[in-house]
């Protein structure tokens, strides 16, 4: 049976990385802030956060996250993603920056895919 508490705390990983990790450390703009929202889906929720930074980096696709080498300092957050989202992708946007989407389902629990 799943658990309020496990959506949660699988939610607040993927936020965590999503805004912390990737939009204020990668996609930060010196003047420029970025976007949080929280979508209630039928099954699950939808976080999307939009930071405004064009070019590099330019997270891989779902599905495309390597597994990081023990003495690397970087690549463990998407990862993180990828295991807790049902699915995400990156999408450009106009004015120029890009939002990060990831869904998750209310019935999935902590388990992998």
């Amino acid at each position: 049976m799943v658990s309020a508490t496990d959506v949660s705390d699988a939610l607040a990983l993927i936020v965590g990385e999503l805004v912390a990790a990737n939009a204020v450390t990668h996609g930060r703009v010196p003047g420029r802030d970025f976007e949080l929202a929280l979508t209630r889906l039928a099954a699950g929720v939808r976080v999307e956060v939009t930071d405004t930074r064009t070019g590099p980096p330019h997270p891989p696709a779902f599905g495309g996250v390597g597994t990081p080498g023990p003495l690397d300092e970087c690549g463990r957050g998407l990862l993180l993603v990828e295991v807790l989202a049902d699915r995400w992708e990156v999408m450009d946007r106009e004015p120029p920056g890009k939002t990060v989407r990831a869904e998750r389902g209310v019935d999935r629990g902590c388990e992998g895919h």
